[in-house]
């Protein structure tokens, strides 16, 4: 299994009132995006969320969250929320609202033509 179904269904129920919301499964997580932005995934039973650079530190300081860190260096601006962290959908949502106010941030990305 690379992700939770499960966690996965949760996510996209949550993201369901909002338009422009794309799922890709890649490397093994259901990734969420924003504009061509990656903004959170699910990744085993766990949520990843892109937070940014400025509320990465802070964002270390909470319950059950650490660095995402699968191949031996972390990626700055992105965390992991375990599974404890997320099991109420009022806190799902809330990851998922800081890490799209974020994406919100980004400039949108031209889409590839497909090959």
């Amino acid at each position: 299994m690379a992700y939770d179904e499960s966690l996965a269904g949760r996510v996209e129920d949550a993201l369901a009132i909002r338009r422009g919301i794309v799922k890709k499964k890649m490397f093994g997580v259901a990734c969420y995006m924003q504009a061509g932005n990656a903004f959170a995934g699910v990744w085993n039973d766990s949520l990843i969320v892109r937070i940014g650079p400025e509320a990465y530190e802070t964002a270390l300081t909470e319950p059950f969250v650490r660095e995402f860190d699968i191949t031996g260096k972390a990626m700055t601006g992105w965390i992991v929320v375990g599974s404890d962290g997320i099991d109420e959908d009022s806190s799902l949502r809330e990851w998922l609202d800081r890490a799209i106010e974020f994406a919100g941030t980004l400039p949108r990305k031209q889409l590839k033509p497909p090959r």
